[in-house]
């Protein structure tokens, strides 16, 4: 990548192992708070995971752009990734719903194994960039179809998610950088958070009543419900916390980083840029804290607050991250967070896959006649008796699947092996 920033791959290594761990405890039951995400209004570190990444993507979005220029052939390639990152999260959706012929237990997991390997293979091929594009299109086309179609297994897979968002916020942002100014950027920016504040405590939720800000009744879960009524997160069924409306601020967020990669992309001195963007990071966490006071910091709603607030976190992990590695020089301890960075989309897909085969596994109980799950023979049965703490033993869980990810990932690395979206 040009003008690659080892600051900037430890925080993408850092915020996939973060990701890595509170995805995966050993049982949701018994998870430290830090690592849940807030019940509604407020902020953990979880919380941070996911502004954090798409604040990268803003960045990066600079950092890999050779030329400031939209051309066809541009656009097509913006178009195929876009729709094969959100053709990768929709498959994750699809993949426990796949029926086949009444098939159940080993042999159906053999089809949905297959068929995860010939999307991935299909999605990713060796064409030309007119087919790769066609092929893309394709797969999403069909998954639309299977999900709107009348096919009642498929009648309430979801539609968003995270990778579905990550999609549309590179696409819109690279558009946006490739065709406006930077002082554009930042009057875009402010427009966005500004109408997303009104929309959501302004307009009235039909059938509701006045704006507000709860849980499955405002206007963001209004317009989710309404546009994609059965296809929300399984959890809540009326609104999704990666929904329509809430992409728009997130739009935002990849603003956020686009204006930092142009930072560090300038020709100011490396001291400068620190103090550019330590400065930045106190300035949003300050700002999104003080709306936070009217308009609460929440991730799922996406509010504007939470905007300013996570990406000054980011900014400020960011800016000490490259004082230490950029300017000061002190490079020998990131190894493990480069290994990380380097392939996120690989972590985050099959981090997916892999604990939906574990859960379609089934094992002999130790305890009990009936079988159980292989993730829960290997957790309850094998792990969970060296533990007094359950915390603990959930969280053990997590490392361990950490310390799987990392093998793997570092025998990629040692094979020079990065795949790309």
């Amino acid at each position: 990548m040009k003008n690659r920033l080892l600051s900037l791959d430890v925080l993408r290594g850092l915020t996939i192992m973060l990701m890595t761990i509170v995805n995966n405890p050993g049982s949701w039951e018994h998870v430290y708070p830090p690592l849940l995400h807030a019940e509604w209004h407020g902020c953990t570190p979880t919380d941070l995971v996911f502004p954090t990444f798409l604040f990268i993507v803003g960045i990066t979005t600079v950092l890999s752009t050779p030329r400031r220029v939209l051309t066809s052939g541009t656009f097509q390639r913006l178009l195929t990734r876009a729709l094969r990152i959100f053709s990768l999260g929709l498959f994750l959706n699809f993949f426990s719903k796949i029926t086949f012929f009444g098939l159940t237990g080993l042999p159906l997991l053999g089809i949905r194994l297959a068929l995860t390997a010939l999307v991935v293979v299909a999605l990713f091929g060796e064409y030309d960039k007119k087919r790769q594009l066609y092929v893309a299109l394709g797969i999403f086309a069909l998954m639309m179809l299977l999900a709107f179609g009348g096919f009642e297994a498929y009648s309430t897979v979801r539609i968003p998610g995270v990778l579905q968002r990550i999609a549309l916020v590179y696409l819109l942002v690279s558009l946006l950088y490739l065709t406006t100014s930077t002082a554009t950027q930042v009057l875009m920016g402010v427009a966005i958070l500004l109408i997303y504040w009104a929309l959501m405590t302004l307009v009235p939720v039909p059938g509701f009543g006045p704006a507000n800000l709860d849980k499955g009744i405002n206007l963001a879960a209004w317009l989710d419900n309404l546009l994609l009524p059965g296809h929300l997160w399984s959890v809540s069924k009326t609104w999704d916390p990666e929904g329509l409306l809430s992409t728009l601020p997130a739009v935002a967020t990849g603003i956020a980083g686009l204006l930092t990669g142009t930072l560090l992309q300038s020709t100011l001195s490396k001291n400068q840029k620190t103090a550019y963007l330590l400065a930045a990071a106190l300035g949003g966490i300050a700002l999104g804290w003080l709306w936070g006071t009217v308009f609460p910091i929440n991730k799922a709603l996406w509010t504007s607050s939470y905007v300013l607030y996570a990406a000054g976190l980011a900014l400020l992990v960011l800016g000490t991250l490259y004082w230490i590695i950029d300017l000061r020089g002190y490079t020998r301890w990131t190894l493990p967070f480069v290994i990380f960075g380097l392939n996120p989309i690989v972590v985050f897909f099959f981090s997916g896959v892999i604990p939906r085969v574990l859960g379609s596994i089934q094992v002999p109980s130790p305890a009990q006649p009936e079988s159980v799950s292989l993730q829960s023979y290997l957790y309850d049965f094998r792990l969970v008796p060296h533990f007094s703490n359950p915390l603990q033993a959930s969280l053990a869980w997590a490392l361990l699947y950490l310390l799987f990810w990392f093998v793997i990932l570092y025998v990629l690395y040692r094979r020079r092996l990065v795949f790309k979206v």
